[in-house]
């Protein structure tokens, strides 16, 4: 691995406003670590792309973390994670660490009394089947229903949610036939949590509800600790930056984090060479 220091940022990105859950989760257990983050707002959601055009965007951006000198990436993104976690590793596991938000979530329910487990998230992620293939890797006889809900992104990034539409939209999904007597629903896209009182308000009250932004800032802690990573001074002013200036993205944004925003529109897409694969793209 590329030597970084320990005062190094945490690069974490996502399609929109959804890998926010996980920023905040790092930066509360996290204090003093500084985080870029990268909001892809010119191509959300990523749920209805195309594996390629992902992993297109996803190697992008983390090459953008590389040049920006980040110690460790978090793909705060499970359209991303499900479809390109393999390829970051491939071309640049060998430079920094590189962390998903499905594995962490996939290991507590694993390490849980459930019997019937339901997935709720993007086509990308459901099509992948990724959440089902690594429960029951672990745990066989686990009743693992997965469910795509592709008008949840949009409706989230246009803040259209805890009102009327919102309630009948989730109101369709959640009374879903293949959802009846789950122990408990897996919020497997990072946007979700921004709504996961009110997915609480029409599930049964012994549905456990979990999604994986705590669960990804402790596994995080653990292997940047391992690593003698962790930063002990105070952090510098954390970095939010997306590739297309969107006002609601600011908005919450500063709900998360205050008035140490300072959002910034750049742009990240142009031509470069490809790295070889399994080798360090930086002097």
């Amino acid at each position: 691995m590329t030597n970084r220091l320990s005062n190094s940022p945490i690069g974490i990105f996502d399609s929109g406003i959804g890998g926010l859950t996980v920023a905040q989760a790092i930066v509360e257990l996290l204090p003093n670590e500084e985080i870029i983050y990268f909001g892809d707002t010119a191509h959300l959601p990523y749920g209805d792309k195309s594996p390629d055009s992902i992993r297109y965007y996803a190697l992008k951006i983390c090459k953008y973390f590389i040049d920006s000198g980040c110690k460790a990436i978090v793909i705060a993104c499970n359209s991303a994670a499900s479809v390109a976690a393999y390829d970051i590793l491939d071309f640049y596991g060998n430079d920094l660490l590189i962390i998903n938000v499905i594995d962490p979530l996939v290991q507590e329910v694993v390490n849980s009394a459930v019997e019937k487990v339901g997935v709720i998230a993007t086509t990308a992620t459901t099509d992948s089947g990724v959440y089902a293939e690594q429960l029951k890797k672990h745990r066989p006889a686990l009743d693992v229903v997965s469910m795509a809900t592709p008008l949840l992104v949009p409706m989230i990034e246009e803040n259209i949610v805890h009102n009327e539409v919102s309630s009948v939209i989730l109101k369709t999904y959640l009374e879903d036939t293949r959802l009846k007597n789950i122990d408990a629903l897996l919020l497997a896209c990072t946007h979700y949590p921004l709504i996961k009182n009110e997915i609480a308000e029409l599930l049964p009250k012994q549905v456990s509800i979990l999604d994986s932004s705590e669960t990804t800032a402790e596994y995080l802690r653990n292997e940047l600790q391992r690593r003698a990573l962790l930063n002990d001074k105070k952090r510098k002013t954390n970095v939010f930056n997306v590739s297309q200036y969107h006002p609601t993205f600011e908005k919450i944004t500063a709900l998360f984090f205050g008035n140490e925003v300072h959002l910034q529109e750049i742009d990240i897409w142009g031509e470069h060479q490809w790295p070889q694969r399994g080798k360090s793209n930086t002097q």
